[in-house]
């Protein structure tokens, strides 16, 4: 399975966990990938908590998608986890507003958040 493979198939696996949590449906489109009870958009991120190489995982959000999930006063879940055998355990997970996050710095189109900066 090839790391981007990998990837998706770990980002699904954190979608899934989130959904159950936190009680959402899934509605995915292009700038979100759940609805609250009351339609409130929410964007599920997940980052690995140390990679293979013991790199810390990141979250990458992109500007066009966290300005829509503004507009529509939508809300982020953060997984942060770690892979055990074919699928993954949730090390921590939180929602937040998408208003309350820490100050993004935008590189381009896409800001770089690191779990810590979430706690």
């Amino acid at each position: 399975m090839s790391r981007s493979h990998k990837a998706n198939h770990y980002g699904t696996l954190a979608e899934r966990k989130a959904v159950d949590k936190y009680r959402l449906t899934l509605d995915r489109c292009s700038w979100h990938d759940a609805k609250r009870a009351d339609g409130t958009p929410v964007e599920i991120k997940s980052a690995m908590h140390r990679h293979a190489d013991g790199q810390e995982g990141t979250f990458k959000l992109y500007d066009r998608y966290h300005d829509r999930l503004r507009e529509a006063n939508g809300w982020y879940v953060f997984v942060v986890y770690r892979v055990r055998g074919r699928g993954i355990e949730v090390l921590h997970s939180g929602m937040r507003h998408s208003s309350r996050l820490p100050t993004l710095h935008w590189h381009g189109e896409v800001a770089i958040v690191r779990p810590d900066r979430l706690s």
